[in-house]
Order: structure tokens, then C-alpha cells, then sequence
């Protein structure tokens, strides 16, 4: 969710030495809390974040949604904050504000001058502890997730494609549905049913608190006790544990959208984030898609001209994921012109060793990459929090370059032969509505 516009100037103005090593504290509360800070005085910035190991992996399939619902509605306040007044208290401060839902985490975060950490820490002990659950509130963010879903997916050219991806990829874990959810399932929910979500999963001991910035550790360390030490520990929080069967063979679906060019998404479905396999997939990635020198947009955009856009990525998640090619024809070309290129580039992955000229290329984008990811204070304190929750280690954030740096050019060819095939893929097929097939009426 877009909560209000960055300060792009504060971000800026954050940036740190990632190249570095990055020194940080972390240790747990006696309610369970995990606290992460590193210390930079680099610029009188603090960013003060919160994640929450609550996606939409962890919904009721009867009650999709409630996740990403829940990030719009701990925005509205709490016992002790107003209706509308959360944002305020940090625009007024001079600092931005924000928060996302994905399929495995809810991420909340305040960027202030470092002489307003404090309110940070003030806002964020209020939202898991005091949050103000109404039904007026619940109204009326129902309503705004209603229009994210209309502009973000259904107005959107090509918005639902995750959507179809996903629910085709899995069948019986969690990540069948997507973070967004269905409007149905938070229309029929109960004000007792978001409660009772608040209470299971807003707990210090399913949070990560990670402060990053301008701060004097010790005397934050008081802050945080104060602030956070009294929230009472909640029942402890068991992520879904569901097997989801192979794929068992490519899956096709075509769909007629509100668009003019023909589009078509491969998705394999891949290991989860961790795993080694994982590493070796986004370097594989890179060399298909890694800028206008890669081979996909070689091929389909400059050499065939039968693509305008290509891209490959892996959409990684905590315990699975997909890896993700997208096309978009060109004017006058269509699927059928672009599939073939797209199968003949993924096989020479499997079928040749990159060269080593393009092995360093690759290195080098992935060096470049890790470095700017951690290259805001931001930046930093969301890495943290990412490599403790889902890794659990932290020092990843120093380390995790080395992860790549170990996948060889064998491993890119083996990864490519395990799950770049065809019976572990979707296939994704958008073509125009004026292309769609008219019913006939039975005589």
C-alpha cells in the first residue's frame, strides 16, 4: 500500500556505505520481540520498521485478504491516536511513512530525522498493542481495498496475471491466492473476525522490530523496553506447513483482457528463497533478462523485433515461488511469433554452459545489486528484518554475496534442466477481447 508519498529527498540523504561491513545489536524482549539496530551517523536519519510474519500465506482460505487488509487497517488508529492522525504525527515530524503486504510478511515503516526516532517507536508500540478495530474503520478501508483491487488489477492491462499464475501453479498450499484476496471474503467477515486476526498475528513474538540510522544504541535499547516491553507475548504463531504436489504437467489458460497487445507469461514453479537452488535461479534470470544485453532481449526485441518488452525474474517467496518469463508482442506480432524464441533461449541454458565472459557480467550485476539494496537506511533495516525472519541470520545482510558468488556455471545449467521445464510451467496466454471467441447459439 502506497500510505502517503516518500520523502525522496530523506532517502537520498540516507544513503550508506554497503560495500562495508554493516555492524548491528540485535537480541529479544522477554515477550518475544526481536530487536535489530545498527547504528550509522552517516545523516540525521532513523528508520524505524516493523515486520510481522503474517502474509496471505497465513489467511483462511474462506477469509483471503485479511493481510493486506489489516496493513490498510492499522492505519486508522488506535486508543490512543485519532482516526486519520497516524499519518499526520510523521509529515509533521518531517518524515515519510509506509507499509506492504506480501504472501509471507506485513512490513511497516517510519523514516525520521533522528531526533524523531522516538515517535517512530511510540506509533509502531500503538499499532501492535492499542490498534483501534471499528467498524467504521472497517468500512471504510474495505472501500479502499476495493479501489486498490479495481485500479491495481482489474482496470490494470494484464493486472490479474499473478492471480492466475499463482492459482494454477498451487493448488493445495496457501500461495494459491494473492495478497489482494477477495473482495467477497472482507465483505462478508465479521468485525469479531478481524479482532480475533489482530490478536493471533500482531503479537511481539511473530514481529521483528529493526531500527537502522542515526542512533545511540544504548540509550534506544531504553526506548524500545519502555515502548515494547510491557506487550503481552501472544500464543506462538505456526507458519502453514502444506506439501504442494508436483505440478504434474504444463498448464495452459488463455485469457481475453482490455488490452492491444498480445502478451504471454511462463511461470516454474521454483524451490523456496532459501534454498541454494534459489540463488542459482536468479543469476539464471539475470542472464536471460539482465538488461539489453541479455540474451532474451537480444533475441526477441532487437534480432526478431517480435517482442517489445521480455523479462525474466524469479518471484521468490518463503517456501516456494515461480520463475517468471513475460513477453509482450510487438505491434503486428503475436504469441505464436515470440513462444518459440523465448523455449530456444531457455534451452541453451540447459543445454550449454554460459560463457565465462557472461558468468563475470552476471557476478558483477549481482555484486551491484546487493550493494544498492542495502544502500539506504531503509534499506538496511528491511534487509535485517527480511534475513532474521526468513533465514535466521541477520549477518546474512554481510554474508549473503558469498551465496552467490558460490553458484558456478554448472550449477545455472542444472537449475535450468530441474525447473525450467515443461511439465513444472504455466502457461499464461493474454490476447485481446476483440480476439475472443463468440458463443453460437444452439439451433
Amino acid at each position: 500500500m502506497k500510505r502517503l508519498l516518500l520523502l525522496g529527498a530523506l532517502f537520498l540523504a540516507g544513503g550508506a556505505q554497503a560495500q562495508n561491513n554493516i555492524s548491528f545489536e540485535e537480541y529479544d524482549l522477554d515477550n518475544g520481540l526481536h530487536v535489530i539496530l545498527h547504528e550509522d551517523h552517516t545523516t540525521p536519519i532513523a528508520a524505524v520498521t516493523v515486520l510481522y510474519h503474517v502474509g496471505s500465506k497465513n489467511e483462511n482460505p474462506e477469509r483471503t485478504g485479511f493481510a493486506h487488509f489489516f496493513e490498510h487497517l492499522l492505519f486508522e488508529g488506535s486508543e490512543n491516536i485519532k482516526r486519520g492522525e497516524f499519518d499526520s504525527y510523521v509529515t509533521n515530524a518531517g518524515g515519510a511513512l509506509n507499509a506492504n503486504t506480501s504472501q509471507d510478511r506485513t512490513f511497516y515503516y517510519e523514516l525520521l530525522p533522528s531526533n524523531q526516532m522516538e515517535l517512530g517507536l511510540w506509533l509502531e508500540s500503538e499499532r501492535m498493542m492499542h490498534a483501534n478495530i471499528q467498524q467504521i474503520g472497517v468500512e471504510t478501508q474495505r472501500e479502499v481495498v476495493k479501489e486498490e483491487k479495481r485500479q491495481r488489477v482489474d482496470n490494470q492491462p494484464y493486472g490479474s496475471w499473478l492471480e492466475n499464475m499463482m492459482k494454477n501453479m498451487y493448488t493445495e498450499h496457501p500461495y494459491n491466492w494473492v495478497p489482494i484476496g477477495s473482495m467477497d471474503h472482507l465483505n462478508a467477515a465479521q468485525l469479531d473476525e478481524f479482532m480475533n486476526f489482530y490478536k493471533k498475528f500482531y503479537i511481539p513474538n511473530n514481529a521483528t522490530l529493526s531500527i537502522a540510522g542515526d542512533i545511540d544504541v544504548a540509550a534506544t535499547k531504553e526506548l524500545v523496553e519502555a515502548y515494547f516491553g510491557t506487550i503481552p507475548a501472544g500464543t506462538p504463531v505456526v507458519q502453514p506447513t502444506v506439501e504442494e504436489p508436483a505440478l504434474g504437467g504444463e498448464k495452459s489458460l488463455t485469457v481475453y483482457d482490455n488490452i492491444q497487445l498480445p502478451a504471454v507469461m511462463m511461470g516454474y514453479r521454483m524451490p523456496p528463497q532459501t534454498s541454494d537452488d534459489a540463488y542459482a535461479l536468479q543469476m539464471a534470470s539475470t542472464v536471460l533478462s539482465g538488461g539489453p544485453s541479455s540474451r532474451m532481449y537480444k533475441r526477441l526485441v532487437d534480432q526478431d523485433q517480435t517482442a517489445l518488452q521480455v523479462f525474466a525474474f524469479p518471484f521468490t517467496l518463503e517456501q516456494g515461488g515461480a520463475f517468471i518469463t513475460f513477453s509482450l508482442a510487438n505491434a503486428g506480432k503475436g504469441i505464436d511469433d515470440m513462444t518459440p524464441a523465448l523455449e530456444e533461449e531457455i534451452a541453451k541454458l540447459q543445454t550449454e554452459l554460459i560463457s565465462e565472459r557472461e558468468f563475470e557480467k552476471i557476478q558483477n550485476q549481482m555484486e551491484s545489486g546487493f550493494i544498492q539494496s542495502n544502500s539506504t537506511m531503509a534499506g538496511i533495516a528491511e534487509s535485517l528484518a527480511n534475513y532474521h525472519t526468513y533465514y535466521g541470520d541477520a549477518n546474512l545482510i554481510n554474508t549473503e554475496l558469498a551465496r552467490y558468488q558460490k553458484v558456478t556455471r554448472e550449477d545455472i545449467q542444472r537449475v535450468a534442466q530441474k525447473y525450467l521445464v515443461q511439465d513444472n510451467r504455466v502457461v499464461l496466454k493474454y490476447l485481446p477481447k476483440s480476439e475472443e471467441p463468440q458463443a453460437t447459439n444452439a439451433q
